[in-house]
């Protein structure tokens, strides 16, 4: 029976090496996003944050991204040592979180320490996922480069919606502070699965890392396709922290759901995103890989919308949520995986490390913005009004994409060609 399963797998994860990394991959990934619901729901429900605070919040977690990242591919490069850089990621962020139950039982929790912790945590997962993405290059042959990506990519958004929902039933289970133990255990056995991985790691890299962020940057921009994606994915997280920020603030304080409905329906909403990871190449086959992406960056914030949308009967209110959570994570694997790859499969291998630190730094790096600028639409405007803004400016994101030879991709495109 074990023999039957194990040959239904995909074929990479029959190789040991590569299932050990995906493991802890994943398993680091959904400490990530328990994270992303238990410490803004520390700061509501334990510390009565504001709508600029929780903004403060979110920003000092991207904010690594934004100062860091473009410098962390270099960094990465010149020392090597992947497995034992991600290792030393995983148990840090598990000893930084462990400081905040510690303080909360303590009686001693503040903002403050709160907003260290977003930062400190935040760096550590920026560095680990640069060198996450220069590990996998290492173990995984050219030839199953797209299946690879889809696994990888696949976790990480499935772990993007499910980590939340988790993270609520943790909440309401232990309360927000509490439940970051569990969060500490799953770094601890992402460290764990990380040193059986046996790897032949790349030389460490004579270049400076001024010349990876200009090669990086000049690469993404000389194609039209990474220029498309990298410009439609900066808008799209742009919007989504400005929507994020505000809607567990929206949700307990004007919808007035519990945090055990809030964990169910973020919950169920991960359903969506296990759908998504089945069908998406099914999509793509279909359609064709670039209308998949088109199609995906539409409905991950736009089915958003019935969350603004949604009134004050409570049991209303959850079931538009549930809807919302499970439709915009159908969209967004569409979107992701299918991103990720046409990214993979556009990058030289000798390009791969600059161009994931440029896509962290100008991708990633406006959550830092988003964020910021929610606390202050949450005030001027109000949470409602600021959602619906949020989710509108998400749709239009795709637009840079309508302008690319994108929708005409039906198959992965061919390796760019650079001069050496």
């Amino acid at each position: 029976m074990a023999t039957q399963l194990l040959d239904r797998l995909p074929g990479l994860l029959r190789q040991a090496t590569f299932r050990r990394f995906w493991a802890a991959q994943t398993v680091s990934f959904l400490g990530d996003q328990v994270s992303t619901i238990a410490i803004p729901l520390t700061a509501v429900l334990a510390l009565d944050a504001s709508a600029a605070q929780m903004g403060l919040l979110g920003a000092l977690t991207s904010l690594p991204n934004l100062i860091f990242s473009l410098h962390a591919g270099g960094l990465v490069d010149r020392y090597g040592q992947l497995k034992r850089m991600m290792i030393l990621c995983d148990v840090g962020r598990a000893l930084i979180l462990l400081t905040v139950p510690v303080a909360y039982l303590l009686g001693t929790l503040t903002l403050t320490h709160l907003w260290i912790v977003a930062f400190a945590t935040g760096s550590l997962a920026m560095l680990f996922n640069i060198s996450s993405y220069s590990l996998f290059a290492a173990i995984v042959d050219r030839k199953d480069y797209v299946q690879g990506t889809s696994l990888t990519r696949g976790s990480f958004s499935f772990s993007w919606v499910a980590g939340p929902g988790f993270g609520g039933a943790l909440v309401q289970a232990l309360s927000a502070p509490v439940a970051l133990l569990i969060d500490v255990v799953t770094f601890l056995g992402s460290a764990v699965l990380l040193r059986g991985v046996d790897a032949d790691e790349p030389e460490p890299a004579k270049t400076r890392s001024k010349s990876h962020i200009r090669d990086g940057l000049r690469f993404v921009s000389a194609n039209a396709v990474l220029r498309a994606k990298f410009l439609s994915g900066g808008a799209l997280n742009l919007f989504y922290s400005i929507y994020f920020t505000l809607f567990l603030l929206f949700i307990a304080k004007d919808l007035k759901l519990s945090p055990a409905m809030i964990g169910v329906a973020l919950g169920l909403g991960a359903v969506g995103a296990l759908l998504g990871s089945f069908v998406t190449g099914w999509f793509s086959r279909r359609i064709g890989l670039g209308l998949t992406f088109i199609l995906g960056t539409l409905l991950f914030p736009g089915a958003l919308a019935l969350v603004p949308f949604a009134s004050e009967d409570k049991w209303v209110a959850f079931g538009l949520v549930v809807a919302a959570e499970f439709f915009s994570g159908l969209g967004l694997m569409l979107c992701d995986i299918t991103g990720a790859s046409l990214q993979q499969a556009l990058t030289p291998d000798a390009y791969r490390s600059r161009v994931q630190g440029a896509n962290l730094g100008l991708i990633n790096g406006v959550r830092t913005a988003g964020a910021l600028i929610a606390g202050g639409l949450g005030t001027w405007l109000g949470l409602r009004p600021a959602l619906w803004l949020a989710v509108i400016g998400g749709a239009l994101s795709v637009l840079p994409l309508l302008f690319a030879p994108v929708a005409r991709m039906r198959t992965l495109p061919e390796e760019v060609k650079v001069d050496a």
